[in-house]
């Protein structure tokens, strides 16, 4: 069935598509977030698509919190979590000299989409708190590693989740959306 220069699988195509397999490791960090509200749907995001999320401490609120844990409903059990004392420590462990790492950043000198994610196994996205963003030090440090989205020159920034929900997207757009059920079988029964 073809729509506009858009060609849909109908239920008889079903047959040909075979699930397919993760390679690619997706890591979001978000560094000191504020919000629990923000952080509880970037952990929803996470698990939708089978990304790692690293928390970099300090947290301005608890992850036990309701609020956080209401915004990722019942996704918390299905989340890889990894807890890091300080951005310092994160550094330290996952250096960006040697890691496909990315700094989000309304001060970006590269849009989200150049880098091919395609041909990458590991990809780290840092987002920063939603009050500063990313320490400058650290931006100015890996400049060429630096990624922003779009937006009118006007506006300050996108909300966090939103920021997030954009560039994981299209590391999976990159990647043929890989091992995410691109089409619902639901109305198939």
């Amino acid at each position: 069935m073809t729509f506009k220069n858009f060609t849909f699988l109908t239920k008889y195509d079903k047959f040909a598509i075979k699930r397919k397999v993760i390679k690619m490791k997706l890591n979001v960090v978000l560094v000191e977030p504020e919000i629990p509200q923000n952080t509880g749907n970037i952990a929803r995001t996470c698990a939708a698509v089978g990304a790692k999320l690293h928390l970099v401490y300090p947290l301005g609120f608890s992850i036990s919190e309701k609020a956080v844990k209401r915004a990722g409903l019942d996704y918390w059990d299905k989340l890889d979590i990894e807890e890091h004392d300080s951005f310092k420590a994160f550094l330290e462990k996952y250096k960006p000299e040697e890691n496909n790492m990315f700094f989000v950043t309304t001060k970006g000198k590269h849009v989200y989409s150049e880098p091919k994610y395609k041909e990458m196994d590991e990809v780290f996205v840092l987002f920063g708190k939603e009050t500063k963003g990313l320490p400058e030090d650290v931006l100015l440090k890996y400049i060429d590693k630096t990624i922003r989205i779009p937006m009118r020159p006007t506006l300050r920034s996108l909300n966090l989740s939103n920021s997030v929900s954009i560039v994981v997207y299209d590391i999976f757009r990159q990647k043929e959306f890989e091992g995410l059920e691109e089409i619902s079988s639901y109305f198939d029964k």
